[in-house]
This record gives C-alpha cells, structure tokens and sequence, in this order.
C-alpha cells in the first residue's frame, strides 16, 4: 500500500507539522488531491497525493510533527480502513517490544547486527534525533537505533540521554531553571526553532565585524516623494524608502562583488547573481522572501515584488524557492522607529545591512548649521571573507548612491 511521507519543502526544513488534514479516513483519494496543509519552519505548504486510492490510516494528527520522509498516512483500496491515532508528542515508530526469552532447544537466532565499531561512520538517524543529539550532548557512535532498519529515532536519543553518566558530558547541555509560578511558558513556533538554531550557529560559526554610516538621505525622501506621486497618478504601486534602499543595495553589490559571496570552507564563492533577501517581520517570527536579479529590476518593480512577498508572508503562503538562494539581506526596523540596530548575518550569506529611521539632525551645510533628514546603516559582515577595508567601500558606494538618488533609478 502506498504510503504519504513527509515532504521536504524548505532548505532548512527537519520536520513538518500536520496543520489540517483535507482528506479523512475512508475518503477517495486522486492523484493530485491535497490532502494536507504541512506547516515548515517558513511557511504552510499543501500536500498533494502521488496516487490514487482511499485513506487508510492517518498516522500523525493534525498539531503533531514527524522528520522528513516519516509516513504520515496510508492509501490503499479501502480494505485496511483504521481509526485516526490520538494526537501524541512522538510521532516516530514506537522501540520493538523486548523479545520473550528462547527456549534451551531453540533454533539459533539471526545473526546480531554488526557492533558499532564496524558500523558506517554516519548511523543511520532521523533528523530529529540527530538534533536532539547535539542539543543534550549525546554520541550517535554510541546509540543502538530501536527503529526500522536500526535507525536512530527519538526515543533513543531520550533514553541515552537518560542513561548518560552523572558527571560532564562530552557537551555540556544546561537545562532551564523551573519557571516561577506566575510565568506562561509558550511554546517555540517551528519557525521559531529554526531561526534560533540557525542565528546561533551563524554567531559562533561566522566571526561578526559590524560598521555603521549615516547617511543624508533629504534628497532621497524629496526623490521618492516625487515618485510616489506620478505612480499614484498613474495607477501604480508607491514606492518605499526601502524599496530604494534595495535597488541601492544591488548596485552596490554589483559594483563590489567581493561582498556578494559565501565562506565555504577553503574557498570563497562569489556570486553571479544579486539576490537580496528582505526581512519580513510575521506573527509566528521572521522571513526573507529574496528579490532575484535585484540589481536588474526598477524601483517599481522591486516595490511590487516586496508588497506581494509581504502580504503572502503574513499568511505564511511564501514557496520554499522563493526563501532560498539569497546572496546578501536588508533588514529594516525604521519604521518602529528604530534608527540604529545591529543584525546577524543570514547564512551562508556573508553580510547583512541594518537600517535605522530617518531623522532630522543639524548637519553643516556651506558653514551653516541646516536640517537634514540622516538616517544610519550598518553592514554586519563575516570577517572570514569581509574585512573591514571591504565593508567599508562597499558602504561608501552605497552612501553615495543614497545621497545622490536619481543614480538609483539610471
């Protein structure tokens, strides 16, 4: 019978949770029927079956979580038709129940599997194990997988966990002290989980070196203005200030592609497109839709593409390659008025910009005291691969193209 697995539908992605069933059991199913909304780290994805049939069995609730390639349902010709599981905390397949012990003449049992010296050096484990391996310190060398094929499933990293010795393990995992009793603990949305796991690795991984400008940006607000006034007259969408901070942003990168690149290892990979990726703030967290090509695209054409990722982000719509393969982010905060923050790098991307509020500032002009509208950035740049000389060229081209604005729109 065929079976329904989780899918892999983002880069990222470890596991998905079952946000709505479609289909229930004893429904027909055809190919092509979504028959689920799965919920990623960065957005709900539909489901659709690869076969026809009837429903079977649904092995995971709606709520619960299983890792990639984990059967969460079974299709088949109506015959096998089962209840639904109540909803449980560990969707993997429960350990074998201990075999009852051989009588003396009994024939002699198969073969046991090869002891763990003699195993691959990478067991065999689901992405879900493995995590919780790292986060409580435990070696997979060292755990006998209870799943099939001996695969290391959750249960098994628990009960090592449990089994370690009291004295300092090979990583040492503090847990949380009791939450008072006038505190309400919320549990960490998936997309949550993953930004913290992946911004962590980025701060311990990649060695931050952070620069900052202020920018006079009077004659960019007075450009877009103008802007924004001959696209509203002629039916079309307003332009942001950091619509413009983008297109300046992909020219800059354009101009100085040694920002636009990635560490990898022992080579540095420099990237032929410009793809900036723009942080999206959401209810369950954060996303970064990447505008492809950005260097290519107008002022206006950047606007719309950020307006649709924008409203599809907060109903968490976005498709998985439309949060991938950016080569640099924009993340902005100035309209919380926030005018100066520091971001952490994207990875494998090797710089972010941050930016802050426009506000009015005294500023010398001609000898004379004058208001300008100043607004500061700051580029957090991997010091394996940016240094400080870099950053701050590929800052001072950006400034420029900030402070003289119809270079933007040439």
């Amino acid at each position: 019978m065929p079976e329904i697995t989780m899918p892999r539908l983002s880069d990222t992605m470890e596991a998905g949770v079952i946000a709505a069933w479609h289909k229930k059991v004893g429904d027909a199913v055809s190919a092509g029927d979504v028959v689920a909304d799965i919920e990623t780290d960065k957005a709900i994805m539909e489901l659709e079956a690869y076969d026809d049939g009837v429903l079977e069995r649904i092995l995971v609730a709606e709520g619960e979580s299983a890792p990639i390639g984990t059967p969460i349902g079974v299709l088949g010709d109506g015959s096998g038709t089962g209840p639904t599981p109540a909803a449980t905390s560990a969707p993997e397949p429960a350990a074998p129940e201990p075999a009852a012990p051989e009588p003396a003449n009994a024939e002699p049992a198969a073969e046991p599997p090869a002891p763990a010296e003699v195993r691959d050096a990478r067991p065999p484990a689901s992405p879900l194990a493995r995590r919780l391996a790292r986060e409580r310190g435990v070696d997979l060398q060292s755990v006998q997988g209870s799943g099939p094929h001996g695969r290391i499933i959750r249960a098994d990293i628990e009960a090592a966990a449990e089994e370690a010795p009291a004295a300092a393990p090979a990583v040492a995992v503090t847990a949380p002290a009791p939450a008072p009793a006038d505190v309400d603990e919320v549990p960490l949305t998936a997309m949550q989980r993953i930004a913290a796991a992946r911004l962590t690795q980025s701060k311990q991984e990649a060695p931050h070196i952070y620069l900052t400008r202020a920018v006079d940006v009077t004659d960019l607000l007075a450009l877009r203005a103008t802007l924004n006034t001959t696209l509203v007259a002629a039916g079309g969408p307003k332009v942001s200030v950091n619509d413009l901070v983008v297109k300046a942003v992909a020219a800059a990168l354009r101009a100085h592609p040694e920002v636009n690149v990635s560490f990898a290892g022992e080579v540095v990979r420099r990237h032929r497109g410009v793809h900036v990726g723009v942080a999206v703030a959401v209810e369950s967290g954060l996303l970064v839709p990447v505008v492809r090509d950005a260097d290519r695209h107008s002022v206006s054409e950047i606007a719309a593409q950020t307006r649709d990722f924008a409203a599809r982000a907060r109903d968490r719509r976005l498709r998985p390659d439309e949060m991938t393969g950016g080569t640099f982010t924009v993340s902005n905060l100035g309209m919380y008025g926030i005018e100066q923050f520091t971001a952490v790098i994207n990875p494998p991307e090797a710089a972010i910009l941050a930016v802050g509020a426009a506000a009015e500032e005294l500023r010398p002009r001609d000898g004379v005291p004058v208001v300008r509208s100043i607004m500061r950035v700051t580029l957090s740049c991997d010091h394996r691969v940016v240094d400080g000389a870099t950053g701050a060229g590929f800052l001072r081209t950006l400034t420029e193209l900030l402070e003289t604005p119809l270079r933007i729109l040439a």
